[in-house]
């Protein structure tokens, strides 16, 4: 393989790693959402509801999850203020294609 190649690897392999984890990681989201909306029997009300999480989480500012941004996937809505390309490496989906996802199901 060679250094070059060994350097190429070592480069894509953790690039490649990445991709999947944000992939995985939205489809749960996702999937998470379709589940609580089954249970609770009112998606709409679920889609209201992460409405409301991120209109506040938008209008208060998060000093500790943007210090430490790698807990930013546990929370219901990405606590961060995202920019849009920041969009693209996000393993959050984000809260409007959630909640169009839910108005879907009705």
């Amino acid at each position: 393989m060679g250094f070059l190649g060994v350097l190429a690897v070592s480069i894509m392999a953790p690039l490649a790693a990445s991709l999947v984890q944000m992939a995985i990681s939205r489809s749960r989201e996702f999937e998470a959402d379709r589940v609580g909306a089954q249970i609770c029997g009112r998606p709409l009300w679920l889609a209201d509801a992460l409405a409301k999480i991120e209109n506040a989480a938008q209008h208060i500012d998060n000093y500790p999850a943007e210090q430490n941004p790698a807990t930013a996937h546990m929370f219901i809505i990405n606590p961060l203020h995202v920019h849009q390309i920041d969009g693209l490496f996000s393993t959050h989906p984000s809260t409007a294609e959630r909640i169009k996802r839910l108005q879907a199901m009705v």
